[in-house]
């Protein structure tokens, strides 16, 4: 009997234990810190890259096909040497393919692809007088008062008075908008595939005020004793 009584105890102090409050068990909960929202990143630096148009072709009277396209173009603004605000460089490269396709009995064809840029400007004050200053100056002599006496209001004499009046001002001259022409080659080629490549080059105009806005040119011309067939193809406007 004393055993069972025993063996109760032991099983009574199981429980309890067992039965204990969960929150004497549990380890103290740490709070985590807010999670921060890491900041936006800063977007790439331009690098110049142009999305081309797709080609240009013309089929000629007598039975030519002309084709003219552009790949691998790339426009970035440059600071210019001259640090006006009025100035614009450029950095520009590319590659301009041509084709010229004929009859099977034809010769091999001749004749010229030219490359270059357009800059078109918001105000032109190349063709201006620009920023002038203006001015008058004069002598306007007159007579005034002098020796009043306080308590009288009649005058006591008259004295001899000189003013040099000066008015001055800033004058801007400005005009409507104007697109530069800037070629960089014209090749005389003779074969069926004539093409062009710039890489690096510079291209600068001054008098530009405001917004500018640059695109690519090309223009392909067959040349026969007796005729002139030309495609021309301009690439994407881009704003800088």
């Amino acid at each position: 009997m004393p055993s069972r009584c025993v063996a109760v105890l032991a099983v009574c102090v199981v429980a309890g234990v067992m039965t204990a409050p969960a929150g004497r068990a549990e380890p103290h909960l740490v709070q985590e810190p807010p999670v921060v929202p890491a900041a936006d990143a800063p977007p790439p630096p331009d690098d110049g890259r142009v999305m081309s148009p797709p080609p240009q072709m013309v089929d000629t009277p007598d039975g030519w096909t002309l084709t003219l396209a552009a790949r691998d173009e790339t426009q970035r603004a440059n600071a210019p040497l001259t640090t006006a605000l009025s100035s614009r460089e450029y950095v520009v490269g590319g590659i301009f393919d041509g084709t010229v396709r004929g009859p099977d009995y034809s010769d091999e064809p001749n004749g010229t692809i030219e490359v270059g840029y357009q800059i078109g400007c918001g105000v032109d004050m190349s063709t201006s007088n620009g920023v002038t200053l203006t001015g008058t100056a004069g002598v306007s002599p007159s007579l005034g008062f002098a020796g009043v006496d306080i308590p009288s209001p009649l005058p006591e004499g008259f004295v001899p008075v000189v003013t040099t009046p000066v008015t001055g001002g800033i004058a801007i001259g400005l005009k409507p908008g104007i697109i530069n022409i800037v070629p960089v080659t014209k090749k005389d080629f003779r074969g069926w595939d004539p093409w062009v490549m710039i890489s690096n080059f510079h291209v600068k105009i001054d008098g530009c005020v405001g917004q500018s806005f640059i695109r690519s040119y090309a223009f392909l011309t067959r040349s026969t004793p007796v005729s002139d067939a030309i495609v021309a193809w301009y690439g994407e406007t881009k704003v800088v």
